[in-house]
């Protein structure tokens, strides 16, 4: 008889302990509130605190795929990643747009863009710099549990082309979009920046590729998942994850950016020798490791005062002809300069000119 009600008694501790498991699993939260986010004065002070970076910044964003192209879903079909990118887009418009930035946006509802015009819209929209807002999905059909998030820039750092600010611009959006969706980096990057050309090597992506002004492309998550599944739809979770590309932005600018400017009346040029010089400025300071000057896509030497930040760049046998020159500086904090591409044009009665 006793031990028929230990039996019992046992059988009613396990069920307990069944139900509690339960009732916690099913309560468990499916994401976090940001302390900045989820209080309205907290919000605003927030807003209030990056207008003094971002007002005044003209801001292209993107949102991937819509209208004809609406392929993109989970297992379920009723997660369309077209639709979520629309959202967090929207959402942060509304974030930057509060904080005193100009926006332009791609579209505002559910159209058809194609990607070679997105990049016009961008290139002829005056703006510093371009968003495009995606989710992602994995190689095989049947994963549904791969996710993290991800900011790609263009081309490696070995690469011409590659322009280090897009890089700076990925890694703050990054940090603070992975953070407030709680999400891992992935293991393809220590930082969770990735080139397009690990996606297509020696192109990437069109829309990164054909726009002339700053730009990354943001993967927010894997709209595959089955578990990002169940947050992609809900409304706060889409607001949130605005919030911290909004934040990332925010600290991007914080960190300030150097200008690159010529010095007038600094150019000489005699006896096929050319001579001119270049302020570099930045609240922070510059960073004189970082500088690097390129002549016709070659690396030449250069002269930089630290007292003056005055860059000076001296070349011989130069004769008759247009010279594309390019060059690159990060200041102390670690921000690079926008792309410097001029041409500097040598006439035959020695003249010089430095064109865009």
């Amino acid at each position: 008889m006793r031990k028929n009600n230990l039996i019992k008694i046992s059988a009613q501790f396990m069920l307990l302990l069944i139900l509690a498991g339960c009732s916690s699993s099913s309560n468990f939260p499916l994401f976090e509130y940001p302390v900045d986010w989820k209080d309205n004065d907290a919000r605003t002070k927030t807003i209030s605190d990056y207008s003094q970076y971002l007002s005044g910044k003209k801001i292209f964003l993107d949102p991937g795929h819509g209208g004809e192209d609406r392929r993109n879903t989970n297992k379920k079909g009723d997660v369309i990643e077209a639709d979520v990118n629309l959202r967090v887009a929207l959402y942060l418009k509304k974030y930057l747009e509060q904080a005193g930035a100009i926006v332009f946006i791609s579209r505002d509802k559910d159209a058809t863009v194609q990607l070679g015009y997105r990049s016009k819209l961008a290139n002829n929209s005056g703006a510093d710099l371009f968003i495009s807002v995606h989710h992602n999905a994995p190689g095989k059909t049947e994963d549904d549990y791969t996710n993290y998030t991800s900011v790609y820039y263009h081309a490696k750092d070995f690469n011409y082309e590659y322009e280090p600010c897009n890089q700076d611009m990925a890694r703050y959006i990054e940090r603070d979009l992975s953070y407030v969706m709680g999400n891992p980096v992935g293991l393809g990057s220590f930082d969770g920046t990735y080139s397009d050309y690990n996606i297509y090597p020696g192109e990437g992506f069109s829309v990164l590729r054909k726009t002339k002004i700053p730009a990354v492309l943001i993967e927010g998550g894997f709209h595959t998942s089955r578990l990002e599944e169940m947050r992609l739809n809900i409304d706060d979770f889409n607001q949130i994850q605005a919030w911290g590309i909004f934040r990332g932005l925010g600290k991007y600018f914080r960190a300030g950016i150097p200008t690159i400017s010529p010095i007038a009346d600094s150019t000489k040029y005699e006896s096929q020798k050319l001579s001119l010089s270049f302020s570099l400025n930045d609240t922070s300071g510059i960073n004189h490791k970082s500088i690097s000057v390129y002549l016709e896509k070659r690396e030449v030497d250069f002269q930089f005062d630290r007292d003056k930040n005055i860059l000076t760049i001296e070349v011989e046998n130069l004769v008759e002809g247009e010279y594309p020159v390019r060059i690159i500086c990060a200041n102390k904090n670690g921000n690079h300069a926008l792309p410097y591409h001029k041409s500097i044009v040598v006439t035959n009665d020695a003249c010089v000119e430095i064109r865009d």
